[in-house]
């Protein structure tokens, strides 16, 4: 049997992988990726001659995906967790500790904003539960919507924003309640009174787990494990430009006839070629916007006198060219323990995609400015690389769950094609992580059971 996976990102090499594992070595699996590498939005370049991650650096360490796969793969002594510092965020000019005992940014309290955000807006979150709340169950809207009316514009751009920035490369304004906070949509869906209420009943338990995880070596130790282990042919300088039914199973130009197919591509791409197959989905995916974002990575003297946080995130509105700092010497115990401090510097988010447009050296330049004003420290690069990213993560506009619930019934309809990627149910390494298993499991099933046809 023939099996074709349209896309080389971590989400399309799980699903190679598991579709090695489930129907053995005689499937003959073929990878396509349009890119001269494989590995899509995660990539682990180099600094100072050794391995540093220039796309995602962490994964959230709750979700079981990313380590079990590590274990699986005999990795698991790859797996570090952070030092343990909290963030800054730059806000009206200065640097504010990040509130704690939020949900996404978005307080329990009025207490957590104290510092970050004006007294009127403070005297508005404490007087929020005795406002009436109009929520419809089911409904949706974008994060800015509800936060700014409930709570005051401050804690949407100085709280939430920088937070979704780091994940989505978004704004509260161009996401949906619904997508990235599902357990409060769940909670004012149930009849919670007040926002307030709700973020208190959406809020996980505590827990004294590592909230995030890494990769010693960088996400290429994974994503070259995930290859070797598959067994897959890799086509890759290689779009797929077409997908049509064929006598049996599935044509995907330029490789031909297949017996099924998973496309692992972004939202846009998945849309033009489900066009001929699946119209509905098709018009439901091209609604899915990106966002576009750059890494400036810098090596510094070692003796750099950067703050003892995890990093600094960026307040909208602030005059600074950069969204957000990781100070990845301070974040990661295992990059303290090199000859110079790293630092990570990211530039753009949805509808400013300015800066992919700007010469290295302007970027540079700009991280180190930027760097040098939030720290108040001199900051003298004696190393930096840049990395660009068009189009790398799509935005969890409202409505975003219904429309992946379209795409997914018409897709379930045709037997041999599955979809995978970071547009479905999450943008985060081990949501793609779940999206490849879950892809190979429907073609192997159908393909064991004799069903594609």
């Amino acid at each position: 049997m023939r099996i074709a996976v349209v896309g080389g990102g971590i989400s399309g090499l799980v699903a190679a992988y598991r579709l090695r594992m489930s129907l053995g070595p005689d499937a003959d699996v073929l990878v396509l990726d349009r890119a001269e590498r494989i590995g899509g939005i995660l990539y682990t370049g180099e600094l100072g001659g050794e391995p540093l991650d220039l796309g995602a650096e962490a994964f959230v360490g709750r979700r079981p995906e990313v380590p079990a796969l590590l274990r699986e793969l005999g990795l698991e002594s790859q797996l570090v967790t952070p030092a343990g510092l909290r963030p800054l965020v730059w806000s009206a000019g200065t640097a504010h500790p990040l509130p704690e005992g939020t949900l996404m940014g978005v307080p329990a309290n009025a207490e957590s904003m104290r510092g970050l955000v004006d007294a009127e807006t403070l005297a508005r979150i404490a007087a929020e539960p005795d406002r009436p709340l109009a929520w419809e169950p089911g409904s949706d809207t974008d994060v800015y919507r509800l936060v700014a009316d409930r709570f005051g514009a401050q804690v949407a751009e100085r709280s939430v924003d920088p937070l979704l920035g780091g994940v989505y490369a978004g704004s509260s304004r161009s996401i949906g309640v619904r997508a990235a906070l599902p357990t409060l949509a769940a909670a004012l869906d149930d009849g919670a009174p007040s926002l307030t209420a709700a973020v208190g009943a959406a809020l996980p338990p505590p827990s004294n787990a590592p909230v995030f995880g890494g990769i010693r070596d960088g996400y290429r130790v994974l994503l070259e494990a995930l290859a070797e282990r598959s067994g897959a042919r890799f086509v890759t300088t290689t779009p797929g430009t077409r997908l049509a039914r064929g006598l049996r199973g599935w044509v995907v130009d330029p490789i031909g006839a297949v017996d099924a197919v998973v496309l692992a591509t972004p939202a846009p791409v998945t849309a033009r070629l489900l066009a001929a197959v699946a119209p509905v989905a098709a018009a439901e995916l091209a609604g899915v916007e990106l966002s576009s974002s750059a890494v400036v990575a810098l090596a510094l003297p070692r003796e750099t006198a950067l703050p003892q946080n995890s990093g600094i995130l960026v307040a909208t509105g602030e005059p600074l060219r950069a969204k957000a700092f990781t100070l990845s010497s301070r974040k990661w115990t295992h990059l303290a323990q090199r000859e110079t401090a790293l630092v990570r510097v990211s530039f753009g988010k949805f509808g400013d995609d300015s800066p992919l447009s700007w010469p290295d050296a302007e970027l540079v330049a700009a991280a180190t400015a930027d760097l040098a004003t939030v720290t108040g420290v001199a900051i003298e690069p004696v190393e930096a690389v840049v990395q660009r990213w068009p189009g790398g993560l799509a935005q969890y506009a409202p409505g975003h769950p219904a429309r992946i619930a379209a795409v997914e019934a018409e897709v379930a309809a045709l037997d041999g094609l599955a979809v995978a990627g970071a547009y479905l149910h999450g943008v985060g390494v081990p949501a793609c992580v779940a999206s490849g298993a879950a892809a190979a499991q429907r073609i192997a099933a159908e393909v064991g059971a004799g069903t594609v046809r």
